[in-house]
């Protein structure tokens, strides 16, 4: 009896191989199932993550393009650039000879009057673009006084102003007539955005760059800084009130005569109420199995299919420019 007993427990001890295969065979099915399912979490997980930084890449350079141009024509106590004495006028760019980097031409930080202005497809700034400036894509600059009231400072444009005039200046004294209890002082903001070709950071990229203007060693100074590489073009057009009737009538390029006071000489010309950005964004590196066959037309450009691997997005705002002049 306890030998037939121990017989029937060996008999019962261990798998058959076709027990052993099946059960191989139902792991196997298993792990190829998890590994697929890995490769496509991972999958979507750099497509997601690629997508996200073009998305962030074009969100940072709108909002910084933004926040400066809806405070174009902020003077401090006025809105008016016309009211104010020092500004570049017909025939004289600086007609209180004060110490503007004229490096970017004569006139590109105290031309006032133009609180934004630009040129279409082109660049056209005295100063080089670094390296390059990108072909068919604009540029503009913005031209502003700091929001808040700031210390004198001596060797900085700086802008005085009371609710009907103003003054340019940079000795660091209160210019006369103004006095420091009836108008305040506040640092003059110049900004000209553009689009490079190369970025110094990720060679090979293109870029968005803004000549900015500074001071160094008690001297104003135009400097050259990168913004958003990735940006690979920019368009811009700007809205315009021709009939005075604070509504937009249409939309002209930067550089049209219509808003241009020198063109109407020095009068006022068109208001610009609103300004549309177009923002071309690629990835900084190409992907594999993308090919980008799309027709990029931001703005009044086409261009064109790129037909290569570089993960891309258009992304576009109409800003209300918060002191269009009245």
């Amino acid at each position: 009896m306890m030998e037939q007993r121990i017989n029937t427990m060996m008999r019962q001890t261990g798998l058959t191989l076709v027990e052993l295969l099946v059960a191989l065979a139902i792991g196997s099915f298993l792990i190829i199932g998890s590994v697929q399912i890995y490769n496509q979490s991972r999958q979507a997980f750099v497509v997601n993550e690629s997508i996200a930084r073009v998305q962030e890449t074009a969100q940072f350079a709108m909002d910084t393009i933004e926040a400066d141009l809806r405070m174009a024509s902020n003077w401090g106590r006025t809105s008016r650039p016309l009211s104010i004495e020092g500004r570049s006028v017909l025939g004289d760019p600086n007609p209180n000879g004060l110490p503007e980097p004229n490096g970017c031409g004569d006139g590109w930080a105290l031309d006032i009057a133009m609180t934004v202005d630009g040129e279409n497809n082109d660049y056209n700034l005295a100063c080089a673009a670094q390296p390059a400036a990108q072909g068919n894509s604009d540029h503009f600059t913005i031209r502003r006084a700091t929001v808040d009231p700031v210390a004198l400072e001596n060797g900085r444009l700086q802008v005085q102003t009371t609710r009907i005039q103003g003054a340019v200046f940079a000795d660091g004294a209160v210019p006369p007539p103004f006095s420091a209890a009836d108008s305040s002082t506040h640092n003059l903001i110049v900004n000209t955005y553009y689009v490079a070709d190369d970025s110094p950071l990720i060679p090979g990229t293109p870029t968005l760059r803004r000549k900015t203007l500074t001071t160094a060693g008690g001297a104003p100074i135009i400097v050259d800084q990168e913004i958003a590489p990735g940006v690979e073009n920019l368009q811009i057009q700007f809205g315009v009130d021709t009939n005075e009737d604070n509504t937009v009538d249409r939309y002209v390029n930067p550089g049209d005569d219509v808003y241009n006071p020198i063109a109407a000489g020095y009068v006022p010309g068109a208001r610009i109420m609103t300004a549309r950005i177009w923002l071309v964004v690629r990835g900084l590196a190409p992907e594999v199995g993308i090919v980008d066959n799309r027709d990029y037309e931001p703005g009044d450009v086409d261009l064109g299919t790129y037909n290569d691997g570089f993960r891309r997005m258009q992304v576009s705002k109409t800003i209300l420019l918060r002191n269009a002049r009245t």
